[in-house]
């Protein structure tokens, strides 16, 4: 085994020991939910401390915070463009439930947020998101942003050095897809593996259109 796999193999490791804490946390806040099939329909629901707080810029160079995506509904993913697996497997997994949502994907904002700004540029993320659906946004900052950022919405990261690995270094984080309501409050929180892209937009769906409802 070479000096990059081997990181990429302690990377996976730290990756899914974050991902446990964060999923921890939640559901210290959270009640599970399943619909009439577990496997295809399981979501974290709640009230918990997580909040759609921050100021970035987006893959077009301009900053941005909260209030540019006001009224929508947030899918927000955190991750880096160096990520071997996880990264594009879940915003490949995000441009399908966009398409599965077809029109009703006008009232949602799909985000990615950089958790490693020192490389991931604007320019970058312009191109990288846009290799997996055109309504993606890439969003990057100062380190201080990022973490500002990463701390509203609870989101576990860290960088390790790596000799052998691109810039000598390589970042855990961990996986959830959160689901933000359009004044800014949590919603549910998802794992790519844990329901197929049909399942999460039947969930998303449902929550459009009870919020026309209520209006």
């Amino acid at each position: 085994m070479n000096q990059i796999t081997s990181g990429y193999s302690r990377l996976r490791i730290v990756l899914w020991a974050g991902a446990i804490v964060a999923a921890v946390l939640v559901l210290t806040f959270a009640t599970f939910r399943t619909g009439d099939d577990p496997s295809h329909r399981v979501t974290y629901t709640g009230e918990a401390d997580i909040r759609a707080n921050f100021s970035l810029i987006n893959h077009e160079g301009r900053s941005v915070t909260e209030v540019d995506y006001a009224g929508r509904w947030l899918l927000v993913f955190f991750g880096f463009t160096h990520c071997a697996d996880i990264c594009p497997t879940t915003l490949a997994y995000m441009g399908t439930v966009l398409d599965v949502l077809g029109f009703k994907a006008e009232h949602v904002a799909p985000l990615f947020v950089t958790v490693d700004p020192q490389r991931d540029t604007a320019e970058l993320l312009k191109e990288y998101v846009a290799a997996f659906h055109p309504r993606l946004i890439g969003l990057t900052g100062s380190e201080a942003q990022v973490s500002d950022a990463a701390e509203s919405f609870k989101v576990y990261y860290e960088r390790f050095e790596e000799e052998g690995s691109p810039d000598g270094y390589l970042m855990a984080h961990a996986g959830h897809i959160y689901l933000m309501r359009p004044d800014g409050k949590f919603e549910a929180v998802f794992l790519e593996s844990g329901q197929p892209p049909e399942a999460l937009a039947e969930e998303i769906t449902m929550r459009i259109a009870k919020e026309m409802r209520n209006k």
